[in-house]
């Protein structure tokens, strides 16, 4: 098989994460729950405006976030209480090796050390891509809540107390002080004060 043959299968496999459903959310009562993709895309976009506030670099920790599931569409996303019985969980540095296997080698230089560098957590932007994780899973958690998920609750304090960034912090908390919809009453120039 050629390297762009090996590049097309790796872009059909990471389309399977849109498929795949975030599974601490079912334990929470979620019943249709956002899927790994849909955590990622958001996880991107909160990775570069923690970075840039933090003064890392937006597109490097974007591009960090962006890989930092992508395994999981060979291991599945296993939640915190699944994987304390999981004995040798995969480590996603080994799956992004598997992943890239005979593609051109900036490709493969990429991902992995995209993968890697998440997982070391040795650097600003890895720190900030980390972050923005646990930011991503305390806003869906709001956003659950809101829905009328209230054990959602404890995925936004178990996230909360992971930040280690300041500017997560302080997002976070900003997050928890609104609701869901601030956004659009602040867009339609409507009254925020709550009734």
């Amino acid at each position: 098989m050629d390297e762009t043959t090996r590049v097309a299968h790796l872009l059909y496999e990471a389309g399977t994460l849109k498929n795949q459903r975030r599974t601490g959310w079912w334990i929470a009562g979620v019943r249709d729950p956002e899927s790994v993709a849909e955590h990622s895309w958001r996880t991107s976009l909160v990775a570069s405006v923690i970075a840039s506030m933090e003064g890392a670099d937006p597109a490097q920790t974007a591009l960090i976030a962006t890989w930092h599931d992508t395994g999981e569409t060979r291991s599945g996303d296993v939640n915190h209480l699944g994987r304390r019985y999981i004995d040798g969980s995969a480590d996603p540095r080994d799956i992004a090796a598997d992943q890239t296997e005979g593609m051109p080698a900036p490709l493969a230089e990429l991902v992995r050390g995209a993968v890697a560098e998440y997982e070391a957590q040795e650097t600003a932007e890895a720190v900030c891509a980390k972050d923005a994780d646990k930011l991503e899973c305390l806003i869906q958690g709001v956003e659950y809540k809101a829905q009328g998920y209230a054990s959602a609750q404890r995925w936004i304090d178990n996230s909360r107390a992971r930040l280690r960034t300041r500017s997560g912090q302080a997002l976070a908390d900003a997050v928890l002080a609104g609701e869901p919809m601030d956004w659009l009453r602040a867009a339609m120039g409507e009254d925020q004060r709550k009734a």
